[in-house]
């Protein structure tokens, strides 16, 4: 299948999925939202495929954020809507029955580090970094990273984070256990794909017991996500986020009123 903003190939039962768009730094639009999700419902159904790469195309950016230009006017509702169908994909990533590792190859901000917490496993090559800052635009996260955050790195750090919109290098995500791994970005996918490979020699059942296993630990908050599509949805309406935005478009600093 033929992809207008990923490109995907299959070797030796590893389909690697690549978001690419490189002259928006691979930022998430809907339409690539959309595509990431068929992507993994077409790995999920091919018997040929053991697992799962998610990468960026280039050497600067896995995916540095959202498509804002996307998000300008919409209203409450709309803006809900956005969460809800981004986090139905990357749910749908987290719960795929198949191992998904992120090799994350540059920045990884907003929907990029929720799309890397979404996968199972998260290898950065020394030149990421991670962040969520969407307090910057008046917003915050919807895609599942208010509440996945925590579950990696704990409430206090995570919390930081989303309030400060401070980036983080690799170092430091590997430090607070957000990734597994820290490599040359040369070896990034070579990384990925050996430990695949070791995957691969376990039993595709027990894999998937694992995965069903591990997120049933975390069921719990789901409430947490329902509560994220709401407070994400409300920012729409904010005068910060019209600001924010805004700013964002115009390349200058955002001057944000509470309103």
């Amino acid at each position: 299948m033929t992809f207008e903003n990923l490109l995907t190939t299959a070797e030796n039962g590893i389909m690697t999925i690549t978001i690419n768009r490189p002259d928006k730094l691979n930022a998430l639009n809907k339409k690539t939202v959309k595509e990431i999700g068929q992507a993994i419902k077409n790995a999920e159904s091919d018997t040929t495929v053991k697992a799962i790469i998610i990468t960026g195309s280039g050497q600067k950016s896995f995916v540095a954020g959202a498509d804002i230009s996307e998000f300008v006017g919409l209203s409450i509702e709309q803006g809900k809507a956005l969460a809800q169908a981004g986090q139905n994909v990357f749910r749908s990533i987290e719960t795929c029955s198949k191992p998904v590792v992120a090799a994350v190859n540059g920045f990884a901000l907003g929907g990029g580090c929720e799309l890397s917490m979404a996968c199972h496993i998260r290898i950065a090559s020394e030149n990421v970094k991670f962040g969520q800052p969407e307090v910057n635009l008046g917003l915050i996260a919807g895609y599942g990273g208010t509440q996945r955050l925590i579950q990696y790195i704990g409430k206090t750090k995570a919390t930081e984070l989303h309030m400060t919109g401070d980036l983080i290098n690799a170092e430091q995500a590997l430090h607070l256990g957000l990734v597994n791994y820290v490599v040359p970005q040369d070896q990034l996918i070579a990384t990925a794909v050996a430990l695949l490979e070791k995957i691969k020699t376990k039993s595709p059942k027990a894999i998937t017991g694992v995965i069903n296993s591990v997120n049933a630990y975390f069921e719990n908050n789901l409430d947490g996500f329902k509560a994220e599509i709401e407070e994400f949805g409300k920012c729409f309406a904010t005068e910060d986020f019209k600001e924010g935005t805004t700013a964002f478009i115009e390349k200058r600093k955002a001057n944000f009123t509470g309103k």
